[in-house]
């Protein structure tokens, strides 16, 4: 039997599990919070003043599409010039890069739900 015959179904059978988990946590949590007396008003989701969802997904979608290219064209440069190993400049380089660009877009975001 081959792997991929046993992969597909151990993910499918993790992500079924983490979505029964949470539901089923979140249901308990309320029932308790019901049984105690508690306003049934908690568990809308109001107004918040963060912006909007596809504003912050695009501001992070574009720092980490950045940092892949920088980390790219950086890697490139640590190979060709500096004679480091491709196997090590690339993956290394990318995905320190795309963690910058994540950090920022984080950063960017808390600067945005304070105005």
């Amino acid at each position: 039997m081959g792997a991929e015959f046993v992969i597909m179904p151990l993910l499918i059978a993790a992500f079924f599990g983490i979505f029964y988990l949470h539901y089923s946590t979140r249901n308990k949590e309320r029932m308790a919070l019901i049984e105690k007396g508690a306003d049934a008003s908690i568990f809308v989701k109001g107004k918040s003043k963060t912006g909007p969802i596809w504003k912050i997904l695009i501001l992070n979608l574009a720092l980490l599409l950045m940092g892949i290219g920088v980390g790219i064209f950086i890697a490139s440069l640590l190979h060709y010039n500096m004679g480091v190993e491709e196997e090590v400049a690339y993956p290394g380089t990318i995905f320190l890069m795309a963690g910058i660009g994540l950090f920022t877009g984080f950063s960017m975001t808390k600067k945005l739900d304070k105005e």
